[in-house]
């Protein structure tokens, strides 16, 4: 019998202060049996540091949520879809290969991948060169002590905190903190 999906509650509270975004969320994450908690959290962080596009990119007019990620290789970890259906933002975590990222960016307007192990190093010196020519691409660097400290927020029911100042992101919950100055690599 196959092992089923975890199911975890956010109350995430976004303050962009970069972007003037400021809003609530109530999130539901399915951890995937093979999925870490440092994984799901990282998917949360970035959920976060993309939520400003409903505003800045759709003029509200659009949802934020999370696709099948691993249960689905061709569906995203998190997204923000207009309500024409039109995809927004595919937001990837960990290090996909060259043949997704090329297929999401033609399905989407933009594509972010969020690398976060300690050997995104080693991947991205391997990938850089294949997907320079991905124009709708950002790739991006979370430190491995970051990404190792967001897994320590992760609980059953969570209250989230997200600040967004000068391009870091501060994720709180009263079980402590974690800051994340991500790396743009692409």
């Amino acid at each position: 019998m196959a092992l089923k999906s975890t199911v975890f509650k956010a109350q995430l509270a976004v303050a962009d202060i970069d972007r003037g975004y400021y809003a609530d969320h109530a999130l539901t994450l399915a951890r995937h049996p093979s999925e870490t908690d440092e994984r799901m959290m990282v998917r949360l962080a970035a959920l976060a540091l993309n939520a400003h596009s409903l505003q800045t990119d759709c003029g509200g007019d659009a949802t934020l949520g999370f696709g099948a990620g691993l249960s689905d290789p061709d569906d995203p970890d998190a997204l923000v879809r207009d309500f024409t259906g039109r995809v927004v933002r595919w937001i990837e975590v960990g290090q996909p290969e060259e043949k997704p990222l090329v297929r999401a960016c033609s399905r989407a307007d933009q594509v972010i991948v969020y690398a976060f192990h300690h050997a995104a190093e080693v991947w991205w010196r391997g990938m850089e060169n294949k997907v320079s020519r991905l124009d709708k691409l950002q790739v991006w660097r979370f430190p491995s002590e970051a990404s190792q400290a967001l897994a320590a927020l992760a609980e059953r029911s969570m209250q989230l905190q997200a600040t967004i100042q000068e391009g870091s992101l501060m994720l709180s919950s009263p079980l402590g903190s974690a800051d994340i100055e991500p790396v743009r690599w692409k």
